[in-house]
């Protein structure tokens, strides 16, 4: 079968002319309600990325507020473990200079007692030496002195001494 150039001709008036009847149809009838749906759908994806911006914005806003807060709190927590150090070196040299003044205080009442002690016992010594050189003077003086009882004077005194 052969196709001749008017059936050719025919053809694609016939094809051109449904095409065209077929795009007025579509304009009349549906092209209204295509662009309203393309305007929505293309408000609504305007809207969204509007959205999405003002949504971007806040969270900046609010990671920038949130950081400098954080920043806010580390020198806040700096300065707070500052201050407690300072306080802690304060009341460490304070109890440092209490407890050496105690000390000092301890040693001069115990170099006062020991000055007392010693004195004391200086005075029963010299007490306790009169006494005795009182007692053998007088042993001595009321015997008559020979070398026996010299010397056995001697020995009592010395064993006198011992036993103070």
């Amino acid at each position: 079968m052969e196709i001749t150039l008017g059936q050719l001709i025919g053809n694609f008036i016939l094809v051109t002319g449904s095409f065209i009847a077929v795009l007025l149809l579509i304009k009349k009838y549906v092209w209204n309600r295509l662009e309203t749906v393309l305007d929505e759908r293309s408000e609504k994806v305007s809207s969204d990325i509007d959205r999405a911006e003002v949504a971007k914005d806040q969270a900046e806003a609010l990671l920038k507020e949130r950081q400098q807060q954080l920043s806010g709190t580390k020198e806040e927590a700096a300065a707070i473990l500052t201050t407690a150090k300072e306080n802690a070196e304060h009341q460490k040299n304070q109890v440092l200079a209490e407890t050496k003044a105690q000390v000092e205080r301890l040693k001069e009442n115990a170099g006062q007692e020991i000055e007392q002690e010693k004195a004391a016992a200086l005075a029963s010594i010299k007490e306790e030496v009169a006494n005795l050189t009182v007692d053998l003077t007088s042993k001595i003086l009321s015997k008559e002195l020979t070398p026996e009882v010299h010397s056995e004077l001697i020995d009592q005194y010395i064993k006198q001494l011992g036993e103070s």
